[in-house]
């Protein structure tokens, strides 16, 4: 599948107060093809929602990318100087669906007004009647009642803000749509809801392709096409959804699904354990591989040196005692649900 969409070796650090730099995105690369979901896990605080940022041209102060381009359809422009990206990148190349969507509506403002504000901002000649009855076209797609147009905030539930966050996020139909924990405050009926929705979104070509960044594996495993794993601001492991979830390759992604509950009856047979340690300070990381202080296979290399990300039974994986080992560590069969 050829990409539609990649990253390349991007940098991005926040820059504090006291002149400390916190290094949360080191030298991620990666891609995403025309009709797939691409899955991002990984602890807080490990760089997914810094790296979302990063990717849907949203970054700012104190967030600075000091490295790294994007590249769609054979067009590249650097992600140092936002201002040099084409304008109508944002929004129809990509998009965002923002973590805490449900709280960047603003409550004196009807949902109709909010679409004419995104769409004019695009196109500043566009008829607000024009713009009023696109997006009616888009809530009937969706199976959403025309009258949340005419709805504020404060007039929804939870789940429905949400669902109508998203249409917002999608109203130009980008081609790649970076969705940064959209299901992390629902219940799991409205979560149910919204990934139907950028499915259907999907599925109806309104958007090219998802970068699903979340926490929750067992959501990720029934939905994307690859996962990546990140950890401490790397890319650590990066394969197809079944070669994660059910044969992991790095230590630290077999960590991360040996501490995930899943509401399965194969769980009463495996014992769910925490990492041990806690995540690296990022203002300065430990040499070599940031997991090697809480790693039960790390080497002395380990220590020393930083695995590259290379291509090992059929993934790619930045591990010194994976690439040592040339075999797959114990299978994780039965944990997706």
């Amino acid at each position: 599948m050829q990409p539609i969409l990649t990253v390349d070796r991007v940098h991005a650090v926040y820059r504090l107060p006291n002149g400390a730099e916190v290094h949360a995105v080191d030298g991620v690369s990666l891609s995403i093809a025309e009709g797939e979901i691409l899955g991002i896990v990984g602890e807080s605080g490990c760089g997914k929602s810094t790296l979302a940022s990063v990717i849907s041209l949203t970054a700012r102060p104190p967030l600075y990318v000091s490295e790294g381009r994007l590249i769609f359809n054979g067009h590249s422009v650097p992600l140092t100087a936002l201002d040099r990206v084409p304008n109508d990148w944002r929004g129809r190349v990509i998009a965002l669906l923002p973590q805490g969507a449900m709280n960047s509506l603003n409550p004196t403002l009807r949902v109709r007004d909010f679409v004419v504000d995104v769409l004019r901002a695009h196109d500043h000649s566009i008829d607000r009647r024009i713009a009023i009855e696109r997006a009616r076209e888009r809530l009937e797609q969706l199976s959403l009642p025309p009258r949340v147009l005419d709805s504020y905030p404060h007039q929804l539930s939870g789940g429905m803000k949400q669902r109508v966050v998203a249409v917002l996020s999608t109203i130009l139909n980008p081609r790649v749509l970076i969705a940064d924990e959209p299901t992390s405050a629902l219940d799991v009926s409205s979560q149910r809801a919204l990934v139907n929705l950028l499915l259907e979104l999907l599925e109806r070509q309104i958007i090219g392709s998802i970068m699903f960044i979340s926490h929750d594996l067992p959501l990720l495993s029934n939905v994307a096409d690859r996962i990546a794993v990140m950890y401490a601001g790397e890319l650590v492991e990066l394969g197809t959804t079944p070669q994660i979830v059910r044969a992991p390759q790095h230590p630290y992604t077999r960590a991360l699904l040996q501490a995930t509950l899943v509401p399965e009856r194969t769980i009463r047979g495996r014992r769910i354990e925490g990492i041990p340690g806690q995540p690296p300070d990022l203002r300065q990381p430990p040499p070599g591989c940031r997991f090697h202080p809480r790693c039960p296979y790390a080497l002395e290399q380990c220590r020393r040196e930083r695995p590259p990300l290379e291509t090992i039974e059929g993934r790619q994986v930045a591990c010194w005692w994976v690439a040592r080992q040339h075999r797959t560590v114990p299978s994780m069969e039965g944990l997706a649900p």
